[in-house]
């Protein structure tokens, strides 16, 4: 069954959501990214998604002490990304709270250092962004091409040993407008074996019950959870 995962996106330590990455089109929906986590917990929720906005337009973590804050106040596994760029940066994530890191851009460009990130925290502790248009692989917060087909990026990194992936097409993100069914279809297709999480445009919950039904193994969920497209009382069948 799919796991949903909110996400929470961190701005200024509050809780934010962007449309198609743009920062110009800051949301805030709640100073209190632990109080946002708190609600779905309460609500059977198991698993956050916690990106640090500032972070990743800085290319540095930023936005620490809120993975600190969710991780202690809650019993949530979570996953962060933005700003990791060294090891020490990983550890320091782990350390926070995080249970996976999540990295997009460093994958791409440098890929020896994920393997050895691999090599020292497992492969089961990373889960692999995936931005894509028009199948292609994008970077530096989706503003540049990375001239890569998504089919050749997630093989090169399933060889690696990673088999948890979350992708992202950004012709849907934030537009409430429905997720990328028939793009997830031909990865899982190509990729049965792959843990693949759909992220961006998941807009009401037939579009959860839909990628339920391609075997998509999680879905991560923003702007419809923040704007009462979806309710939690509606996720309730996918909670344990």
């Amino acid at each position: 069954m799919i796991e949903i995962i909110p996400a929470i996106d961190v701005i200024e330590g509050k809780c934010v959501r962007l449309s198609q990455g743009d920062y110009d089109t800051k949301k805030i929906y709640n100073e209190s990214p632990v109080d946002v986590a708190k609600m779905f917990e309460d609500a059977g929720i198991q698993r956050l998604h916690i990106v640090d906005l500032d972070g990743a337009k800085q290319s540095r973590i930023v936005n620490i002490k809120t993975l600190e804050a969710v991780a202690n106040a809650t019993k949530l596994k979570i996953d962060f990304g933005g700003g990791i760029k060294t090891t020490n940066d990983v550890q320091t994530v782990l350390n926070a709270g995080a249970t996976f890191f999540n990295i997009g851009s460093i994958a791409v460009k440098q890929p020896a250092i994920v393997e050895g990130w691999i090599k020292r925290f497992g492969a089961s502790k990373i889960l692999l962004g995936a931005d894509v248009k028009d199948e292609n692989i994008m970077i530096h917060g989706w503003q540049q091409s990375a001239n890569i087909n998504i089919f050749n990026y997630i093989s090169a990194y399933i060889i690696k040993g990673i088999n948890n992936i979350f992708c992202t097409d950004i012709s849907k993100d934030g537009l409430l407008q429905g997720a990328s069914v028939d793009l997830y279809k031909k990865i899982l297709a190509e990729f049965s074996e792959l843990n693949l999480i759909a992220s961006g445009g998941v807009t009401v919950i037939e579009d959860v019950d839909e990628l339920n039904t391609i075997g998509c193994s999680g879905a991560i969920i923003g702007k419809a959870l923040y704007e009462g497209r979806i309710q939690l009382s509606q996720l309730k069948k996918y909670l344990q």
